[in-house]
């Protein structure tokens, strides 16, 4: 791992450290962020051997909590704030049934036929999938109503005509196309079990404006870097961002905005960055990204932080030890310092007995990063948010996974509009 020389005033010493979560596409409260922070902590601190306890966070402002922990002999204090976007993703989901099939049409178009698609099936198939897997579960839905309509106007046709002659055979499709109303809304309704809608939603938010971020998801993550930037004026040791799913391609721009805008003080607390289970090529892959491309060819060789980017092949909904600068294609032929690539290794951090509970609930899986390990090793997600060390002491001489991927595999590496 690059040593971080160009911040002589951090240390690996952390007393006191600001974290600000940056969560994926949901459009839940970020009270679940607090909870899973709570409940997995303590299990992770009983096998681990510190304490931790959260506690009502003191300061205004964003949704968060406070932390103090008891690691390696050492007392910290950390206050985590949660980045809240679901409102935007709230609204971004509102578009109901007929809606939500327009944008499967719409977001299947850009990707197919940029080919982006088969650009990303070459990197990893289990984020494909994931992305593929809303489409056919539509599609599924959309035959079941026109089935349920086929059968109703066959039926009822054969008994209506001889009793209401041709007018029976409208009121018969007219009966189907109810039916079929009916059980489209029921799917719809049990979404939270089948996730169809919630991921077809996500990848078309993202595909919309073909890699552009649209202006009021722009307009928040400016009021981000503005409270990022005030912590960086505080007296803490370190300042760490860690952004989650989708998160992670937003923290990038954020960061890179604060940095090429001279907000990070030369001689303030330590900067990082840690991405997990990012999906950064669903966005840096679409032709209009130029945005995004230029912060991650940007972020990569700064040295006005830490980045350390983790994912694990167990994910299948992350694109896992694929180096985002990398196979994006923006990499530069020299003084590439980020992101520090290596895994998580879920079969090896979670006991057979857990692996076997967790392996099909792909969904939770996404989240293992923010949570207990039974088996851990180096990567403990509470020792990074609460522990005595910078993200750069905890990996300072860790080296990357050696099965990353950094072959260059997009088809658009334009960094201007």
């Amino acid at each position: 791992m690059p040593d971080d020389t160009s911040k002589p005033q951090s240390t690996a010493q952390v007393v006191r450290r600001r974290v600000f979560y940056l969560p994926g596409y949901d459009p839940f409260h970020p009270r679940r962020y607090r909870e899973l922070y709570r409940k997995e902590g303590a299990a992770q601190a009983k096998i681990s051997g510190y304490t931790l306890a959260l506690s009502p966070k003191q300061s205004g402002g964003a949704y968060g909590w406070d932390v103090a922990a008891r690691i390696d002999g050492t007392d910290v204090r950390a206050q985590v704030d949660v980045l809240v976007w679901s409102d935007i993703v709230k609204s971004s989901m509102e578009t109901g049934i007929f809606g939500t099939y327009h944008q499967m049409l719409q977001t299947a178009w850009i990707y197919i036929g940029s080919g982006a698609l088969w650009r990303l099936m070459r990197l990893r198939k289990g984020p494909v999938i994931a992305a593929l897997y809303p489409v056919v579960f539509l599609v599924a839905q959309a035959l079941v109503a026109a089935l349920l309509v086929w059968l109703i106007a066959a039926a009822g046709s054969a008994v209506l005509v001889q009793l209401l002659g041709g007018l029976g055979r409208v009121v018969a499709v007219s009966l189907g196309l109810g039916a079929a109303a009916l059980v489209l809304r029921w799917f719809r309704r049990i979404d939270n079990k089948l996730f169809a809608y919630y991921l077809m939603h996500d990848y078309a938010y993202s595909a919309q404006l073909k890699g552009t971020n649209p202006p009021e998801l722009e307009a928040r993550m400016a009021s981000f870097g503005n409270v990022i930037a005030a912590s960086l004026a505080e007296d803490v040791d370190e300042v760490l961002i860690i952004g989650h799913s989708s998160g992670a391609h937003l923290a990038v721009s954020v960061l890179s905005d604060l940095i090429r805008a001279g907000r990070v003080p030369a001689m303030g607390p330590a900067l990082s960055l840690l991405t997990l289970g990012q999906v950064v090529p669903m966005v840096s892959f679409l032709p209009k990204a130029q945005r995004l491309r230029a912060d991650l060819a940007f972020l990569c060789t700064t040295d006005a932080l830490v980045w350390v980017d983790v994912t694990a092949p167990g994910d299948g909904c992350a694109f896992a030890l694929c180096d985002p600068v990398a196979v994006t294609g923006v990499a530069p032929a020299a003084g590439k310092r980020w992101p520090l690539v290596f895994s998580a290794a879920f079969t090896q951090t979670l006991s057979p007995e857990r692996w076997r509970e967790l392996r099909w609930r792909f969904f939770r899986l996404h989240f293992q990063y923010l949570c207990a390990f039974d088996r851990p090793r180096d990567y403990d997600y509470f020792q990074i948010t609460a522990g005595p060390m910078t993200l750069s002491a905890r990996y300072a001489g860790r080296s990357a996974s050696q099965s990353r991927i950094e072959v260059a595999v997009n088809k658009f590496t334009s960094v201007a509009p």
